[in-house]
């Protein structure tokens, strides 16, 4: 009989793999895999940092933030400037939560299934925008991309309580903002089929900032520090942006934002 795989293994593995087809089949097949049973979870393993993280392919280029062309809903191609960017913040986001699951030893069973599921909805986000992009005459790598998401992976690589303050519910959660605005102009646009994908990223993303939530609120109880305060001191440590408006105050409340956090949007 085979041993069972290591699950936080594998999610390296899967996480050093640069072609984003093979990643995302690859992050299918461990969902696929975990729910049959065929993984156990090694919580305690200190797992080595390898070179080449995060494997990713040669294009998009990646440039500044600012020079990250506009996009015009007016044209094809504005469209699909946008579409790509967001392909590039969804496999940016499978990267995230493979990195969040192979990175930090000593949590609960549950971290570790908790970020499995986020890696495998993000690859299904990936596909789908990708498969949309096509229809619109465009490839993944065709447009460049900035890499402010994975960079505050790497500032927040050695502590596990900064990685789910300052990236799911302070990066991520950003799109909770961002994807109704993105969605009307994508509609008003015509671009209907653009539009129901954006509904199935927001209702996910939901899911995806109350996991970095629930963990930051455990990771506070079991340090003994009080969370809002512990926030804003890690905001400014690791120097994360400031969230800007408007807010979707009714998507952050469903992902787990407390009522004293979300007045400081109002």
């Amino acid at each position: 009989m085979a041993q069972p795989l290591e699950l936080r293994a594998c999610a390296l593995q899967s996480l050093l793999d640069p072609d984003p087809a093979a990643k995302t089949a690859g992050v299918a097949a461990l969902v696929a895999a975990h729910a049959r049973g065929e993984f156990t979870v090694d919580r305690d393993a200190e797992l080595a940092a390898p070179e080449g993280i995060p494997g990713r392919p040669a294009r998009p280029e990646l440039v500044p933030p600012r020079l990250v062309g506009r996009r015009s809903m007016a044209t094809v191609e504005g469209r699909a400037m946008l579409i790509h960017a967001l392909a590039h913040i969804e496999f940016n986001a499978v990267n995230l939560a493979l990195d969040a699951l192979w990175r930090f030893p000593g949590m609960p069973s549950d971290y570790y299934t908790d970020w499995l599921r986020v890696a495998g909805e993000e690859a299904q986000h990936f596909n789908m925008l990708r498969a949309h992009l096509a229809t619109l005459g465009y490839a993944y790598g065709d447009f460049t991309g900035h890499d402010s998401l994975w960079e505050m992976v790497e500032k927040t690589s050695g502590d596990v309580l900064a990685r789910m303050a300052l990236v799911p519910r302070t990066l991520e959660a950003r799109g909770l903002d961002a994807i109704p605005p993105l969605r009307a102009k994508l509609a008003q646009a015509g671009d209907q089929e653009a539009a129901a994908i954006l509904d199935v990223l927001l209702r996910d993303e939901v899911g995806h900032v109350e996991i970095g939530n629930r963990w930051y609120l455990y990771l506070c109880g079991l340090r003994g520090v009080e969370p809002v305060a512990t926030y804003a001191e890690l905001t400014v440590r690791y120097k994360a942006p400031v969230p800007k408006g408007p807010f979707n105050l009714e998507a952050r409340r469903q992902a787990g934002f407390s009522e004293a956090e979300l007045a400081r949007f109002t």
